[in-house]
């Protein structure tokens, strides 16, 4: 089935791992992780990598390691980790990127720049910490 909208499995993985990690008490590690978002370990360790690049986790190697957050959930928005993973997101106006178009008006109007803005002011307004549970 068709979806108007859908985040990659990569932004998807980033996105809930960064929450579990948040709300854990303790370093939580990649094995523990890919269960929970139901990812493969080696996808999810490379994503995990990646935001500990980004400067949004720690991590830590041995038994005892896993990842913990860098910065307080409360000041990383679901936008900065979706950006660390799929890079900025673009303001385009057309849905199939054309260059030129052979109508004077757009058939899709701005629903696609409409709907950019609306993900964008969604995504950053959300912080991790409002996701974390009492």
């Amino acid at each position: 089935m068709s979806k108007i909208i859908s985040l990659s499995e990569a932004a998807s993985i980033a996105v809930h791992s960064m929450v579990l990690i948040a709300s854990a008490r303790e370093s939580l590690n990649v094995i523990k992780i890919s269960e929970r978002t139901g990812a493969s370990k080696h996808h999810a360790a490379k994503i995990l990598q990646r935001l500990v690049k980004e400067g949004f986790l720690n991590s830590n190697r041995g038994p005892s390691g896993g990842f913990m957050l860098r910065i307080p959930a409360a000041n990383i928005t679901l936008l900065q980790v979706y950006e660390a993973i799929e890079g900025k997101l673009d303001e385009a106006t057309c849905p199939v990127d054309n260059p030129v178009c052979s109508f004077k008006k757009c058939l899709m109007g701005n629903i696609v720049s409409k709907m950019t803005q609306e993900f964008r002011k969604y995504m950053s307004s959300q912080t991790l910490s409002e996701f974390i549970g009492d």
